[in-house]
């Protein structure tokens, strides 16, 4: 029973981390957003929605390992 659910609940972090990871934006954005890049974390204005999935990405990353220690020791 504790299996099941341990198992399920996995399952269900695996898929948002799948989902959070693909809503990123990514990193090589070309010559023009190296420069942009560049010039946003330099004023600090690196905020927003990437950010606010890397911390859910993070999150769930550890969530994700939680479950897989606790479905290994069940």
């Amino acid at each position: 029973m504790l299996r099941t659910i341990v198992l399920v609940l996995q399952i269900l972090v695996a898929l948002a981390l799948i989902a959070s990871v693909l809503l990123q934006s990514g990193r090589s954005a070309g010559v023009s957003g190296a420069i942009a890049g560049g010039a946003e974390s330099i004023f600090g204005k690196k905020k927003g929605l990437d950010e606010f999935l890397a911390k859910i990405s993070a999150g769930l990353a550890a969530a994700f390992m939680l479950f897989t220690l606790l479905l290994s020791m069940v």
